[in-house]
């Protein structure tokens, strides 16, 4: 935790650079919160120094769900100083919705906030995407949980009881992967009109799948430049890839890309769901209406297309940049989207909700089990890319499917408490757990969550942690067996 506060502090420190470049007037203010942040993980580290560096199980669990909890305490740091967040649970709601990418924001005007801190909040969202990379393919497996399961005998990762080596080797590949589509995407989007400011801070947000934006109007400031639009939709749906496919990729594998099931049905997800959307947009919704900045300029066709891969891309890769507001396109689509919060990107992205790898093993067995119900004595089992997968994997999906409902449907329930309607209710819950930031209702893509009661946004934000942390690690430490020595 020492480690990853150095990360925090020096990141932090970039944050005052950016301010310092830009004169916003608040370099001071971001230079000591990254002061008091590197003092408190130096500490940490000095005191822990002589410990052993392996870890078992319990350890690793406390490990990441504290990792992410000590890192959202002090990402407060950097809004409480400049007082661009003066409350601590404003701050803490802001800087935990960034970490877990989830881009849910109580800042009524994003563009009169400096430079520097804009950045930051940009930043809370690469270092948690990336963070999710890694706890992904190299550590979750270890604990057992995760949606990475299936890719262990494939993917450069762990094995045996410890923290192998092989998972440093691991984290470079995916850093160096990550840090390549954000310098490709920043280029790009510069080239495409933004500004190199906002260009960057698109580029963080796009490749950690997180929804923060420089503007009030998110991506639908630039209605009126379609590119733009289009280089954010490719990194979106890259970010939405498991990161291993990326490294097959750039190693010249690109058959085993085409083979993999997950990216396949992630694939025909897209493409289905685009097409569902964009004939109802050009038949029934009235774009110029439900644009938030700018009109359409190429067309009927190619803009109610262009809004409905946007927009189906945005929800189900957990992104949530908008460029229109989805629940005026007629109530069925509203409901639509509202089910694709459920979906999620693939197993080993930076993409939050319930992951495509389960639904397909859901998929799957649930079919085989009429073949059971008339075959009750045969052995079949569930096969993803012509290999067996074990029962216990099919019971950590099936469970992880009851408990990610459980906790949406007492998520709403909790939220009801605070006077909501049912729209907004479940739409928060379904938001928050799934990471994907726009919800419905008083809280739909127009709105933000600033409205929300205090006890509502520390409610929010334990449902964005453990929908981030694949719900099993946080929620096995509120479990009184995980404390016993036994």
């Amino acid at each position: 935790m020492g480690l990853l506060l150095l990360f925090n502090s020096g990141f932090m420190l970039i944050a005052t650079l950016i301010s310092f470049i830009y004169k916003d007037g608040v370099t001071l203010e971001l230079f000591l919160a990254g002061l008091v942040t590197l003092l408190i993980g130096a500490i940490a580290m000095l005191r822990t120094r002589n410990h052993r560096k392996e870890m078992n199980k319990r350890e690793g669990y406390i490990v990441v769900a504290f990792g992410w909890i000590v890192m959202s305490l002090t990402g407060t740091l950097p809004y409480i100083a400049t007082e661009a967040i003066p409350s601590f649970t404003n701050a803490f709601f802001e800087t935990i919705s960034g970490y877990t990418t989830t881009g849910a924001s109580i800042l009524n005007d994003i563009e009169v906030i400096p430079e520097g801190v804009l950045f930051w909040r940009s930043t809370t969202h690469w270092i948690g995407g990336m963070g999710i990379i890694v706890l992904a393919i190299a550590i979750l497996p270890l604990l057992g949980v995760g949606g990475m399961q299936l890719f262990a005998a494939e993917a450069p990762g762990p094995s045996g009881d410890k923290l192998h080596p092989r998972i440093t080797d691991t984290a470079k590949r995916l850093w160096l992967i990550y840090v390549g589509y954000t310098v490709a995407e920043t280029i790009l989007l510069q080239a495409a009109g933004m500004s190199f400011f906002d260009a960057i801070n698109h580029a963080l947000s796009t490749v950690s799948t997180g929804g923060f934006s420089t503007k009030n109007a998110s991506v639908a400031e630039w209605n009126d430049n379609p590119a733009i639009q289009y280089i954010i939709i490719f990194f979106m749906f890259m970010a939405g890839t498991n990161f291993v496919l990326s490294y097959y990729l750039f190693k010249g594998k690109v058959s085993k890309i085409l083979k993999d099931e997950e990216f396949k049905l992630y694939s025909k997800f897209i493409i289905t769901f685009t097409l569902i959307a964009a004939v109802l947009i050009y038949f029934r919704a009235d774009i110029s209406q439900s644009t938030i900045a700018h009109p359409m300029v190429l067309g009927e066709a190619e803009s109610a297309l262009r809004h409905g891969l946007f927009q189906v891309i945005s929800v189900i890769t957990t992104t949530g940049f908008i460029t229109a507001d989805y629940t005026m396109w007629t109530p069925f689509l509203t409901v639509f989207f509202f089910g694709l919060m459920f979906l999620g990107g693939s197993a080993g992205s930076t993409s939050g909700g319930v992951k495509v790898m389960r639904q397909l093993i859901l998929i799957k067995n649930s079919f085989l089990e009429f073949k059971r119900a008339l075959h009750p004595n045969a052995i079949i089992p569930v096969r993803y890319n012509g290999k067996s997968v074990s029962k216990d994997i099919v019971f950590n999906v099936l469970g992880f499917f009851i408990l990610y409902m459980l906790s949406f449907i007492v998520g709403a329930l909790v939220f009801s408490m605070f006077q909501m309607d049912f729209t907004s209710a479940i739409g928060l819950s379904a938001s928050s757990l799934g990471n994907v930031g726009p919800a419905l209702g008083d809280f739909g893509p127009v709105n933000n969550y600033a409205a929300l009661p205090p006890l509502g946004k520390w409610w929010a934000s334990f449902l964005m942690l453990i929908g981030r942390l694949e719900l099993f690690t946080v929620l096995i430490l509120l479990t009184p067996f995980f404390w016993r020595n036994r």
